[in-house]
């Protein structure tokens, strides 16, 4: 009796408010966004991650190790990328990279494409040290140490056939302890090497988002890599994000450009569009089956891009 008092002492208008609200339907989750995503466009690029070198006199092996497998985690959990686990075998280390200048990535082009790798991201640890000061009194003594790392990146692009980013990146990481007087030097060198490790995964983290923002510039690539009958196998399916009806555009594989007067490669053509495919289903961990969906004259090692 209460209720239907109160609700008739309520205002007219306010009481047909009450009621239509109560039958419009509920929205969840439902966002407008007027500016595309900036980064991530349902396709993941593969990637070929190449371990990490230390060339600074402080951390050993260990410190490019971390280096190496800081990156893989962040990358991984982007969700944005496929690590190639045979990269190590396609490439080899950053160190043999830096020690040929490059040269190998280049020779290597043809290998990471028939891969389906688009573009190589190795580096260096350049700097990795620690600095201590200790209280001069008593047998339990303060100690501040202050460590610096520095991490340089690098980005090979397959598809253009050249490096395209590097970037000198540095972690920072500060601590005060209490020791005492006659700590073992094991307990010291433990504690140093995990400062260490530290400050290089802080530098190594500030690199995902310029790896993001690379990646977003450049075009994911497949291949094709069976033909038989009617059905073409390209060599990325469910994992790389491809989905059962995509449209997919077949290319020719571009042009390098040199200049005329150094010799210099200054880059790579646009291939031409041969024809489409459209994906009708999956085969493997990772791979696509299409069909014929307009053009003709495909053939296995053909590019493919998303239409």
């Amino acid at each position: 009796m209460v209720n239907k008092i109160f609700l008739f002492s309520l205002p007219l208008v306010m009481l047909i408010n009450l009621i239509s609200c109560s039958h419009k339907p509920i929205r969840r989750g439902r966002h407008t966004r007027k500016e595309p995503r900036q980064y991530f466009n349902g396709i993941k690029k593969k990637v070929a991650l190449l371990g990490f070198f230390n060339e600074s006199p402080y951390g050993g092996n260990d410190i490019g190790i971390t280096a190496t497998e800081e990156l893989r985690l962040e990358l991984s959990r982007t969700g944005e990328f496929i690590l190639d686990p045979m990269a190590r075998k396609l490439f080899g280390s950053s160190k043999e990279v830096y020690s040929g200048g490059g040269v190998k990535l280049v020779q290597l082009v043809r290998k990471a494409k028939t891969s389906g790798i688009n573009f190589v991201v190795f580096g260096r640890v350049m700097e990795a040290r620690i600095r201590e000061r200790t209280d001069e009194i008593g047998i339990v003594r303060e100690t501040k140490s202050y460590t610096e790392a520095k991490v340089e990146i690098r980005i090979f692009d397959v598809n253009s056939n050249k490096e395209i980013f590097t970037q000198t990146l540095r972690g920072y990481a500060d601590d005060s302890t209490y020791r005492l007087f006659n700590s073992d030097r094991e307990t010291k060198l433990t504690y140093r090497r995990e400062l260490l490790r530290y400050a290089v995964k802080i530098a190594v983290r500030k690199a995902v988002p310029h790896v993001l923002r690379i990646s977003a510039k450049l075009n994911w690539v497949g291949r094709v890599a069976k033909i038989i009958g009617n059905k073409i196998y390209l060599n990325a399916g469910r994992d790389s994000g491809i989905n059962i009806s995509d449209i997919l555009k077949v290319i020719t594989e571009g042009h390098q450009i040199y200049d005329p007067d150094t010799g210099a490669m200054i880059g790579v053509s646009k291939g031409e569009v041969k024809g489409t495919l459209e994906v009708i289903d999956y085969f493997g961990p990772d791979g696509a089956i299409a069909i014929l969906h307009s053009g003709g004259a495909v053939h296995e090692g053909d590019f493919v891009q998303l239409y």
